[in-house]
């Protein structure tokens, strides 16, 4: 009996050290996971909004109204994904509108978004992340441009 107890008393604190250790790790963990998933999520949505400008400007009958199409559609698209951008830059570029018709020529949108991640607080993590994407779509081959 006298073994039992002893042995008993030895493992008593055991349980308050795993705590002490395995919480925090296991808190650490799921913050890397709450990190993870929102820069998967932010590069989703910035590889969007440069799809969603591409595809607009290549719509427009000019390179004026492409670039400015491209530029709101992708303010557009990160908003409407409530993707909050410290800051933002939409490039178009619309030299494929020079290209003759009957030429096969192409727009291309690039959209820079520098996303905040200061919320989420994990050491070693930065507090902002600048994501770029660039996305390109065709121009009508026979329209007139």
């Amino acid at each position: 009996m006298r073994r039992a107890t002893a042995h008993h008393r030895l493992d008593e604190g055991s349980a308050a050290i795993e705590a002490a250790i395995g919480v925090p790790a296991f808190m650490l963990f799921v913050l890397l996971v709450i990190f993870g998933g929102r820069v998967a999520l932010a590069h989703e949505a910035v590889q969007s909004a440069a799809a969603d400008a591409a595809r607009s400007a290549s719509l427009a009958r000019t390179p004026g109204q492409a670039q400015h199409d491209g530029t709101s559609r992708a303010a557009m698209s990160l908003s409407a994904q409530s993707v909050h951008c410290v800051s933002q830059e939409v490039s178009v570029d619309t030299s494929g509108f020079a290209a003759p018709v009957g030429t096969p020529a192409t727009v291309t949108a690039k959209v820079r978004c520098t996303v905040d991640l200061s919320d989420v607080s994990v050491p070693g993590v930065p507090g902002s992340m600048t994501i770029t994407e660039t996305t390109t779509s065709p121009l009508d081959t026979y329209r007139q441009r």
